[in-house]
């Protein structure tokens, strides 16, 4: 028998919840959704899911929602592998086409958010970074997110279109890793999300990429095959679609 899958970061995760504005919950109900689920979701989301959890927490008392953030690519190879979660929010569709195309998806996936990319460079920015271009600069240290990983892939065609050639130090597994190297002053840079920039506080700032050079990340959600409680998952992503958005602006995402 699987037994529930729980990733390290679950825990830290809560630890985000409640920060910053979020969307007003409804009112709490005794006849709403009660238990328990695992969410399996992007890493670009820890901040927003964290506050929209808290409120759907207290709009239905009796609920408790776990996390796993971790890379999209990460968390479909956890569950490909037999983890056992109820939803899965994804920071691009590639990844989600693999769970929906192996069987392991009930219904189909809905858009939910969307995202696009800024380069983030420590507070002040130190090395002058204006643009993708200053990427390719002799001597200034990029870290960016694997291909396999959907910020990677999003920085890849970024890149191609704004015709710039960037060998990275280093190819990291989510956003999060490639935060924490610039912060720590182990890059000078890094292609990110711009609620990931935005979400980081005052070590690290954003650089704007043009719209005519930037890609949007679509954000789809699913509930998993093997939940073990639909009724509350269904729940959890409709309060995301009607109750989170605020939420969601706040961080930084697009509308859906």
């Amino acid at each position: 028998m699987r037994t529930r899958f729980l990733s390290a970061v679950a825990a830290a995760a809560l630890l985000v919840a409640g920060c910053g504005e979020t969307s007003q919950p409804t009112s709490p109900t005794s006849s709403g959704p009660k238990g328990s689920i695992t969410v399996f979701a992007a890493s670009s989301l820890t901040a927003a899911f964290g506050s929209i959890s808290a409120d759907f927490q207290k709009a239905y008392p009796g609920t408790m929602i776990h996390f796993a953030f971790a890379g999209s690519a990460t968390l479909v190879a956890q569950i490909q592998q037999g983890a056992i979660g109820d939803v899965f929010a994804s920071a691009d569709q590639a990844n989600m086409q693999k769970l929906v195309n192996g069987g392991l998806t009930a219904g189909s996936p809905s858009i939910f958010a969307r995202n696009k990319l800024q380069i983030v460079v420590p507070a002040g920015n130190p090395k002058h970074v204006t643009g993708l271009a200053d990427l390719s600069r002799a001597g200034l240290v990029v870290v960016l997110c694997a291909p396999a990983v959907p910020c990677g892939h999003y920085a890849a065609e970024a890149l191609k279109k704004a015709n710039v050639t960037v060998t990275p130090a280093s190819q990291e597994t989510d956003v999060k890793a490639v935060l924490t190297k610039v912060a720590l002053g182990e890059a000078d840079a890094g292609i990110v999300y711009l609620t990931d920039v935005k979400a980081a506080g005052v070590q690290l700032q954003g650089v704007d990429i043009p719209d005519s050079l930037n890609v949007i990340a679509d954000y789809p959600i699913v509930v998993l095959k093997d939940s073990q409680d639909v009724g509350l998952a269904k729940a959890f992503i409709g309060y995301i679609h009607a109750n989170g958005q605020r939420t969601l602006a706040h961080y930084g995402f697009l509308p859906a």
